[in-house]
């Protein structure tokens, strides 16, 4: 298991973006990044301008190690189809970022907290493995033991976010199902991702 190191409000800062779009932002308070030069204006070259968008996407997917973020590139450029699409399609099935999008918890890292200590069912069974790869048709449940959780609860009646149309919930059931793999143009991010220059970053 990996574990984030930094503070997740210098990363929003240090990205200049509030990158799980959550009500308390860092932002609102400290619009620049963090340290004693946070406020200094500097020009971005391409390459950072790539490596940015690369950190951007990899940090909103939680605890995602450069090894891992870097494997699922590999698998993307291998498979059939645009490279950019194939890398957000391969992160959006994982089962972390599911149990997350269907409001079943809050954020993202407690959506892998949940995972990790057995909450979730996948198709009847058990899986405690955040990177879970879900398949299209996929069912996802809380655990019958687990459902009257705090956490669970107040996230599936005060829901931040709304559902992806590749996603189908029944709430009282606390059921979702991966109906469909998804394309760019549909995951809700709170901030603009762009894929292509992540593509670029580890084409150098």
């Amino acid at each position: 298991m990996t574990k984030r190191i930094q503070a997740k409000n210098k990363i929003c800062r240090r990205l200049g973006v509030n990158l799980w779009g959550r009500a308390k932002s860092p932002l609102a308070r400290r619009d620049y990044g963090p340290g004693m030069h946070g406020q200094k204006r500097r020009k971005v070259s391409d390459y950072g301008t790539q490596l940015q968008a690369k950190q951007k996407l990899k940090g909103y997917y939680a605890n995602m190690t450069e090894k891992q973020f870097r494997r699922i590139y590999e698998e993307a450029s291998r498979l059939r189809g645009d490279t950019a699409e194939n890398l957000i399609s391969l992160l959006e099935r994982r089962l972390d970022i599911v149990v997350f999008r269907l409001n079943f918890v809050p954020t993202i890292f407690a959506a892998r907290q949940v995972i990790n200590h057995g909450h979730v069912k996948v198709n009847g069974k058990r899986v405690n493995i955040p990177s879970y790869r879900l398949r299209e048709g996929d069912e996802i449940e809380i655990r019958e033991r687990s459902r009257e959780m705090p956490l669970i609860l107040e996230s599936l009646q005060q829901p931040e976010r709304e559902l992806p149309e590749y996603l189908t919930l029944d709430t009282k059931a606390m059921k979702g199902q991966f109906a469909r793999t998804p394309k760019l143009a549909d995951v809700p991010y709170p901030v603009q991702m762009e894929p292509n220059l992540v593509i670029e970053y580890y084409s150098r």
